[in-house]
This record gives structure tokens, C-alpha cells and sequence, in this order.
């Protein structure tokens, strides 16, 4: 049996991975939640064949884990961090999985571990990835889309959207002029082209722009109600996985 552990500072998150990991048949050894954690339990136990590791943990990077603990286990990343960084982090590991945790996409890397990876684990190469999050070695983003509308082409600078959305499988903008035009991309692939400090995926169906969010109200169930200016489609709700991010995100 693949004996697994989840290192995630989050307990709620921590526990989500668990049950989808569990409908996966794959059962969790224990989830610990900080470095100094995870360090003790390193030195007393046989380490893993797998580790959900997620980046920035409450006493720190997860990375200094390692700087007290050598370990052959495969790795997992779970994080928020953006895509320029979460290319690297797939150079060595088994693979990441973007926050919140698709189960879908879990599904897909477990596989990928279970393949590739069972019998001969990847090195692992933490101090480059300390040093790509160090650096911050961001790409460029876009800084206007052009969008056709019937037989003309319109420029629309990125400062001048206050939120992309998605609705019945199309994707959209809304400008600050309270115009909504379609996209031919979806918000996935969207993302990794905007500045993630300007703009912030606040659940599957909305991106949104600082520059334009006029109120937050807390919301059922520990989420957040966004208010964003001209946008009226429906509710910009923060979902509970995110909300920490989003919370640091404007801070």
C-alpha cells in the first residue's frame, strides 16, 4: 500500500484532500500543518512514498522542511502560487495541483505518480524552486485583448476590465464602461496571462479586477461577497477555498 501524507497548513483543505484522496483508495498516513511539524515527524518515522506538499506553510516556506530532512518521497505540490512558478515546480516533482484542489486533475497526478513513480521517486530539487520564488522571475501579461466585434477588431486595454466571468460554457469580459464582450479563451488558460497582482480568480466562474471592487461583505458559510463595479450578471462570491488568498491578495 502507497503509504501517503499531506503537509498543508489549512486543516479544512487538509481534510478536503484527505476525503478525495480516500475516493481515490488512497489512504493518508497523517496530515501535518507547519514546518516545525512536519520536521519532528521526518525524524521519528519512515518517510513516505508520496507528499502532498503545500508551498507556503504557517511558520514558513516548506522548502526549509528539507533543509533539516533529506528524503527520497515523490512529491505532489498543492498551491496557489501562480503559473510562472508552478512550471517549475513540474520540472522534478510529480506534478502540482493548482488551489482549490480539482478532483479531477488529483485523479490525473495520482495516476501519473503510480505509473512513473512508485518504485523510483524524482529528485527533488528544493533549492531552485526556493530560488525561482526568491527571484520572482514573473513573466510578461497581457496589457490589452482585442476582441472582434461583428466585422471590427476593438483593443481593450487590461486596466480598462473589471472582471472576465464565464457563463453557460462561453467566457466574457466586462469593461469599466459596463460592456460585456465574448472571449475565445477560457478562464483557465486566461489566468496564467494576467498580473496576479491586479487580477484574482475568486471561484471556477469569475476573475476580478482590484482596481474595481467597490465592497466585500462576508457571505454564508465563511465566504465573501464581492461587489464590483458595473458587473450585475450574477453574484461574485469568493469561494471558501479561496478566501485566505483573497484575503492576502488585497491586504
Amino acid at each position: 500500500m502507497t503509504k501517503t501524507i499531506i503537509i498543508e497548513d489549512e486543516k479544512p483543505a487538509a481534510r478536503r484532500l484527505q476525503r478525495m484522496l480516500s475516493r481515490l483508495n488512497i489512504e493518508t498516513a497523517i496530515m501535518l500543518h507547519s514546518v516545525a511539524e512536519a520536521v519532528d515527524w521526518f525524524n521519528s518515522n519512515d518517510h513516505p512514498d508520496l507528499i502532498f506538499l503545500d508551498i507556503q506553510l504557517s511558520d514558513g516556506i516548506s522548502f526549509e522542511i528539507f533543509d533539516q530532512v533529506e528524503t527520497e518521497s515523490a512529491v505532489i505540490f498543492t498551491t496557489a502560487y501562480d503559473e510562472y512558478a508552478l512550471k517549475a515546480f513540474k520540472l522534478n516533482s510529480v506534478d502540482y495541483l493548482l488551489k482549490p484542489i480539482d478532483e479531477e486533475e488529483l485523479a490525473n497526478a495520482v495516476v501519473k505518480f503510480k505509473e512513473n513513480y512508485l518504485k523510483k521517486s524524482p529528485h527533488i530539487d528544493f533549492n531552485a524552486f526556493r530560488k525561482i520564488l526568491e527571484t520572482g522571475n514573473k513573466p510578461d501579461y497581457k496589457t490589452r485583448f482585442t476582441i472582434q466585434v461583428g466585422q471590427h477588431l476593438k483593443i481593450i486595454p487590461a486596466n480598462d476590465i473589471c472582471c472576465f466571468y464565464s457563463e453557460n460554457k462561453a467566457s466574457y469580459l466586462t469593461t469599466t464602461s459596463g460592456r460585456n464582450y465574448p472571449l475565445d479563451v477560457s478562464l483557465e488558460n486566461l489566468e496564467k496571462d494576467l498580473d496576479p497582482d491586479k487580477f484574482f480568480r475568486i471561484n471556477r466562474k469569475a476573475i476580478v479586477n482590484i482596481d474595481c471592487i467597490e465592497d466585500i461583505i462576508s457571505y454564508t458559510n465563511s465566504r465573501l461577497e464581492v461587489k464590483v463595479k458595473v458587473f450585475s450578471e450574477f453574484q461574485l462570491i469568493v469561494s471558501r477555498e479561496r478566501v485566505r488568498d483573497f484575503k492576502n491578495w488585497i491586504s
